[in-house]
């Protein structure tokens, strides 16, 4: 039985896939080990959002070849779809497996694992993820976690903003039957799963497809060939029919597109009970100008609009957001409105990223490329504020009840907490260490607490 060892990095999407590959290589009798053992196989489900992850993939890739020379070292995912060239030249990788291939590891590894002990091995299975149209459908029966499981509902993205290589690395959207996920909901909560999270490289795409004219009740494309959001949304239908799954207990949507809502979608929304109101929209930049340069489709304005439905439609929601210091040509008077348009949104949480020069990208060649020193000055102004922000969103839980879904165990100086989740995400700490072990709530278990006081800065994040 040869043992395979496995890293992934990157997104939510990356560790659904993992954790399907994994799958698939315990049913066929591979024996799993953790990454720093001595395995007869590394299989590294890369990444390439920033030049740091590719960084990583490589570093990775080279720390397994160094652990065992005489393993075979698989590169998988999204850096080999972009690097292809480099990857292929890389001696420390011995297979390398495009992002349309990851539900093929199997065959392709044993075909590879074969040929190698013919002498006759083929050492790169990547197909031109552009002329891919179908969903890769993967379905996973378990993960690592307990209570909360992340169903892959759609991949690729059709907007091309002029920073990204996800579009490359993914390709255009595809869109998973509405019954496969349904079927996959259901035996996640047969297994014991409370709360699903919805993800995808682009979910507001959801049933809009890459050679779709039309997408469902309004939804089109434009000119420019981007999906117009006006009224209902395929995902909005999704999330109505996984409210009925019996057992299940919350919903939650990975990041979405400002654009997709529009009061229908909110009005929709705010009747699913099962729905968590937390709801990462992406901004990226709140000055319209560096908006238009990163070709993100809207205004500051259209997406403050879609704050404000959300907020309008449902009681006290947890928006979060990502935003991207130091873009080519933003100046410190764009910076100043981006910061400005942050402390009027007052968000629960921002990530806060700096700049990352990507081949293949428009922003790539841009003049007025920022200095880091800079980016690294305003990325501290901006963390700044969002940690002051999502400070002052979870002291108004002070004296208030809240339903917690509890997830872990956890020692905190000196006393037991058991730790979890209110339906916007914000963590919770329940005290534990006076009472009698038959009144320790279960992992996996809803409680009812009253929220007291923040604990320490360990709990907060």
């Amino acid at each position: 039985m040869k043992s395979v060892a496995l890293y992934n990095l990157g997104c939510k999407v990356n560790s659904y896939e993992m954790d399907v590959m994994r799958q698939m290589l315990q049913e066929k009798g591979y024996r799993i080990v953790p990454f720093d053992e001595v395995a007869d196989i590394y299989i590294v489900n890369t990444c390439t959002v920033t030049n740091i992850a590719d960084r990583k993939s490589r570093q990775i890739v080279h720390r397994a070849k160094q652990r065992n020379p005489e393993a075979v070292v698989v590169a998988v995912g999204c850096y080999v779809q972009t690097g292809r060239e480099a990857v292929e030249k890389e001696p420390a990788i011995d297979l390398a497996i495009g992002n349309n291939r990851k539900k093929d590891i199997v065959p392709i590894l044993e075909e590879y694992l074969k040929g190698h002990q013919d002498k006759t091995l083929q050492g790169s299975t990547i197909l031109d993820i552009d002329h891919t149209y179908e969903y890769e459908e993967m379905q996973l029966k378990q993960t690592a976690e307990h209570t909360r499981a992340y169903i892959k509902v759609q991949d690729g993205c059709n907007q091309f903003c002029s920073y990204c290589a996800i579009p490359y690395a993914r390709g255009r959207v595809r869109s998973r039957r509405m019954e496969d996920v349904l079927q996959e909901v259901s035996g996640m909560v047969a297994a014991g799963y409370r709360e699903v999270v919805l993800t995808g490289i682009h979910i507001s795409s959801y049933g809009i497809d890459f050679t779709d004219t039309m997408a469902g009740e309004g939804c089109g494309r434009q000119g420019n060939g981007q999906p117009r959001y006006q009224g209902h949304s395929r995902l909005v239908e999704l999330v109505e029919r996984i409210q009925e799954i019996d057992g299940l207990e919350r919903i939650r949507l990975g990041s979405l597109e400002p654009r997709i809502i529009t009061p229908e979608v909110a009005r929709r929304l705010a009747l699913i009970p099962k729905l968590c109101p937390h709801f990462h929209l992406s901004l990226q930049s709140g000055c319209d100008a560096t908006l238009k340069r990163m070709n993100r489709h809207y205004t500051a304005g259209e997406y403050y609009k879609s704050v404000e439905l959300l907020r309008e439609y449902l009681s006290h929601p947890a928006i979060t957001t990502d935003v991207i210091v130091g873009f080519p040509g933003e100046t410190e008077e764009e910076f100043a409105q981006t910061k400005a348009f942050l402390e009027k949104v007052h968000f629960y949480e921002m990530h806060v990223f700096k700049y990352s020069k990507r081949a293949k990208t428009l922003a790539a060649t841009m003049p007025e490329q920022v200095p880091e020193s800079v980016k690294a000055r305003r990325s501290s102004e901006l963390i700044a504020l969002g940690g002051k922000q999502s400070v002052e969103f979870r002291r108004g839980y002070i004296g208030k009840e809240a339903q917690v879904l509890l997830e872990e165990i956890r020692e905190i100086e000196g006393r037991s907490y058991c730790i979890g989740h209110t339906k916007d995400y914000v963590k919770v700490a329940v005290d534990v260490t006076d009472r009698a072990q038959k009144d320790v709530p279960a992992i996996n278990t809803l409680v009812k607490v009253e929220i007291k006081d923040f604990l320490t800065e360990e709990i907060l994040m």
